[in-house]
């Protein structure tokens, strides 16, 4: 029979529960739900007694548990279907709780008076008690029924229902409840209500309104955002802690809840969480969304949250790392509750893989690095070596007596992804930054990280999509071991374009001289981003919108800078700066010394602070806010067309431009009146200016790489090296800025009115300042 004739034959079969022909060829595209039901039909037909009468009822249960039942529990679906073709189980409601039971009790013999009792299995509820009870309701409310007619909200009525009959069918009192209500109420017609017109509430074109937050309400005016957990919404609806075997493809033993009460015991029934970064270099982008989804979840649910160094490659560790790591945790404004190593427990993990052997689960095996390399190895000609033989070997690697490379020790099992048996420990003869030059054998992270979360009690392991493969490996090393086992879950990764995270590029770009340091801010490890004033309530706005899916995603690093906009908008005081200075003197300035003027950090809200700032005959303008030869649009300085002063209250006009031996413009003399006066008219624009300001500096950078993804060979065949923006990083070293600055400290950061947003760099004196461009005040519109 061809494989069309067996699908046909198949659409047939699903007909005849009821099914309609588009639902039945839906199903056959999910393999492992056509093959269950399939042979929940046939034993549904061995129970009946009329083996190909399935009513349309019986049908629908049945494809329901095929569809909603785990994997888990499939062996005691015999039980189901024959309370369902029984007519014991009567609706959907029945059923789920009897797919839950199973679930918390999945082990053998099943207690059948509880799980009757759980699920309502035998109750039956008639029409004539569900007429009866919806009546008692309704005259129970029929006073605010009345008044209120269909504006009552019925869902109080259906769930007051629904708690004196709780095995009651949801459909058959939705019916009921519908007809009651007609009869009381007459028809629902809502066109013959009078149309009440919606009023708009306005504002006063002459009244300021103080913002309080952005305009979608997930950062307000302190800075302050939105949960992780509030914004990522629905996704984060995983298992309960202790709930572990209702998760699909959980592996449950014989001794699984006997291990998940030993845990509740430990836990309290907490959610427990951990982030357990490598500390072989610095965070970057991708880990802040790992730092919030860890600790952000563990937060919203009230639980706990381990910061956990997975220490187990001790050649490329260094201290600088683990103590950046933890300040950018807490920088991101996380606490662990916990600061663990995976190192802690070598000791236990080591006692455990002599277990493996004993149990003739792991061996010690001579093949070479590259002939375990890929998917597709040969299996081991030492696979099946006496266990005796491999606990001694496994002892002389401890010990030394087996060079880098000579032996492994591997684990009997199969990963997801079809790599047979991984290696669980290696020798290196390398001094380990916690346990010293203890051991010469490190364990590996398919043998570690499991265990590691095992004795944590972690309850959610999350991790990211590229562990899915490692699944299978984590549930069968925990139940090899009889040790309780956590719940995996997997998530897409964050990449951003016009970038590279990988440690090991980003040091070549280090040691080429491309960049300074982990740190340079046109680098997107959190360092540099701290460094560049990415503010971290705007890092974790930014994880928090694009949210948990499964699949990977590669973003434009335009949305990261719109997240940085928003909350450095309501955060960032306002100063004025000139990038590139063009001096200009006023000859009929009015008064004998400078003017002092007070100047509000947030002109929007001058609540919030102000700073003062000196007027006088000298003061700078940017360039670029002086033209000859202005465009018919142009609303700035020209020979003949004045221009206003921010925050000062004059207009100026030129007179005369001064100019170099190149012909260019040096200094122009202006004459200056009030923008009050008598006959003055209001200028096009006006333009920001400094006066008695402080010399700085400037560091404007643009993308690090020509091409989105500067490591994809077909984009970039010649390697992400040959792609570097040679313009990346602007230096100005002439910038002027007025008084607001005074006393800021590093990473201080500020809107340069008309220009962008700025922060503090490091490399700041009190007689120096330094700093980075953050963002533009607008998104940068050309072609991406």
């Amino acid at each position: 029979m061809t494989a069309s004739t067996d699908n046909e034959a198949r659409i047939a079969l699903f007909q005849s529960i009821g099914l309609n022909e588009q639902k039945a060829r839906e199903t056959l595209k999910n393999q492992e739900v056509t093959r269950l039901l399939e042979t929940t039909i046939h034993e549904a037909k061995n129970l009946l007694p009329k083996e190909n009468q399935i009513s349309k009822s019986i049908g629908n249960l049945l494809y329901a548990l095929s569809t909603r039942s785990k994997q888990q529990i499939h062996s005691f679906h015999r039980y189901l279907i024959k309370y369902i073709c029984d007519e014991k189980i009567k609706n959907e409601l029945q059923l789920l709780a009897a797919i839950d039971y199973l679930l918390a009790h999945p082990t053998e013999p099943v207690d059948q008076k509880a799980l009757e009792e759980s699920a309502g299995i035998g109750i039956n509820v008639t029409p004539e008690e569900i007429e009866r009870i919806i009546e008692e309701v309704i005259a129970q409310n029929k006073t605010k029924l009345m008044e209120q007619r269909y504006e009552f909200p019925t869902g109080t009525l259906l769930g007051e229902v629904r708690k004196r009959l709780k095995w009651a069918d949801g459909k058959a009192v939705k019916a009921e409840m519908d007809v009651q209500l007609l009869d009381l109420l007459g028809p629902n017609d809502r066109s013959a209500k009078s149309t009440t017109e919606k009023t708009k509430t306005t504002t006063s074109t002459t009244e300021k309104v103080k913002p309080t937050t952005t305009a979608n309400n997930d950062v307000q005016d302190n800075g302050k955002i939105r949960s992780f957990a509030d914004l990522a919404g629905e996704a984060l609806n995983f298992h309960k802690p202790g709930e572990n075997y209702k998760t699909e493809g959980y592996v449950m033993t014989p001794k699984t809840m006997d291990l998940m009460k030993e845990h509740l015991k430990t836990t309290g029934g907490q959610v427990v969480t951990r982030f357990p970064p490598e500390p072989n270099g610095i965070l970057h982008i991708g880990h802040a969304k790992a730092i919030n989804f860890n600790f952000g979840y563990a937060k919203h649910n009230n639980g706990i949250c381990y910061l956990r160094y997975d220490d187990t490659n001790p050649e490329k560790e260094e201290e600088k790392f683990f103590t950046g790591i933890l300040d950018i945790v807490k920088w991101l404004g996380y606490e662990p509750y916990k600061i663990t190593h995976a190192s802690d427990q070598f000791d236990q993990l080591y006692e455990w893989a002599k277990q493996l052997i004993r149990r003739n689960l792991a061996y010690i095996c001579h093949q070479k690095g590259d002939e375990l390399k890929g998917h597709n190895v040969a299996e081991s000609p030492w696979r099946n070596r006496p266990i005796e033989e491999s606990l001694q070997l496994f002892e002389d690697m401890k010990n030394g007596k087996f060079a880098e490379g000579e032996a492994t020790l591997r684990m009997k099992c199969v990963m997801e992804d079809g790599k047979l048996d991984p290696v669980a420990y290696r020798i290196k003869y390398a001094h380990h930054a916690k346990s010293g030059d203890k051991w010469c054998i490190y364990p590996t992270y398919d043998y570690t990280h499991c265990l590691n979360d095992s004795i944590e009690n972690i309850s959610h392991s999350l991790c990211t999509k590229e562990f899915q493969a490692r699944r299978s490996s984590y549930y069968w090393l925990c139940n090899a071991l009889d040790v309780y086992c956590p719940v995996q879950w997997e998530y897409g990764r964050l990449n951003l374009q016009y970038t590279v995270t990988s440690k090991r590029k980003i040091q070549k770009l280090i040691v080429e001289g491309v960049v300074n340091d982990w740190d340079d801010p046109r680098l997107y490890t959190l360092t540099a981003l701290r460094r560049r004033g990415f503010p971290p309530e705007a890092i974790n706005l930014f994880c928090a919108r694009i949210g948990v899916t499964m699949s990977q995603t590669v973003l434009h690093p335009d949305m990261l800078d719109a997240c940085v906009r928003e909350v450095l908008n309501v955060t960032a005081p306002r100063v004025m700066a000139v990038i590139e200075p063009l001096k200009v003197t006023i000859t009929n300035f009015p008064n004998g010394n400078a003017i002092e003027l007070t100047v509000p950090n947030f002109p929007a809200d001058e609540s919030r602070g102000s700073h003062t700032i000196k007027f006088d005959s000298v003061i700078y303008i940017e360039k670029s806010d002086f033209t000859e030869k202005p465009a018919k649009d142009y609303k700035r300085l020209a020979p003949n067309q004045p221009c206003g002063l921010r925050h000062a209250g004059y207009i100026i006009t030129v007179q005369e431009v001064i100019r170099d031996s190149n012909n260019e413009p040096v200094e122009l003399k202006v004459t200056c009146q009030k923008a009050t006066d008598e006959g003055i008219s209001k200028p096009k624009g006006f333009i920001h200016w400094v006066s008695h300001a402080n010399k700085c500096e400037i560091r404007t950078y643009d993308r690090l790489f020509n091409h989105p993804n500067p490591d994809d060979p077909k984009e970039v065949p010649g390697g992400f090296l040959t792609d570097i923006n040679t313009n990346s990083l602007t230096i100005n070293t002439n910038a002027l800025v007025d008084d607001g600055v005074k006393n800021a400290k590093a990473f201080d950061k500020f809107q340069f009115e008309r220009v962008g947003f700025f922060s503090v760099d490091p490399d700041s004196t009190d007689n120096h300042y330094v700093f980075n461009r953050t963002v533009t005040l607008k998104e940068d519109k050309r072609s991406s």
